[in-house]
């Protein structure tokens, strides 16, 4: 489980670093804020299919505020998670619908590593549409939330 805490802390880290460089877009691009906007969503999505209530919107139209809000919500709710999964929570196995209405089984260790697969993939995404509307992207790299010690390295 200490594995999966400190990439959530990798994952609340590097998304306000998205979201900063957001914030220091003077007009940040429609593309970028709606990709910020779906991190929120599918972190929200994921979050809830492993508690078993599956309410999520996908792609919400939210401001660059709420998903701030959302981002911050998200961080306390899967670190609140993490915190309080038992030792058999990573094999458990949970069901739930796809975006398609296809009924899926997971166990819930992949759901938790595709979460920040799939957030480092939009963030690459959010990094691609800001330079080439001019802005300087947010580094996110792993290795740099190392670098900067807002993770603690291996050793």
């Amino acid at each position: 489980m200490t594995d999966f805490q400190r990439l959530f802390a990798y994952e609340a880290w590097a998304n306000r670093e998205a979201l900063a460089s957001l914030r220091a877009a003077a007009g940040p691009p429609e593309k970028a804020r709606k990709i910020l906007g779906h991190l929120v969503g599918t972190g929200r999505l994921w979050l809830s299919r492993i508690q078993g209530t599956e309410k999520a919107v996908v792609w919400p139209d939210l401001s660059v505020d709420e998903s701030e809000s959302g981002l911050e919500d998200l961080a306390a709710r899967w670190g609140a998670f993490l915190r309080a999964a038992g030792p058999g929570e990573l094999s458990r196995v949970a069901s739930y619908t796809n975006s398609k209405g296809e009924p899926w089984t997971s166990v819930v260790a992949d759901i938790l590593t595709h979460v920040v697969i799939h957030s480092a993939y939009h963030r690459g995404q959010i990094a691609t549409v800001l330079r080439e509307a001019g802005h300087e992207p947010a580094y996110t790299d792993f290795i740099e939330a190392v670098r900067r010690g807002k993770l603690e390295p291996r050793g």
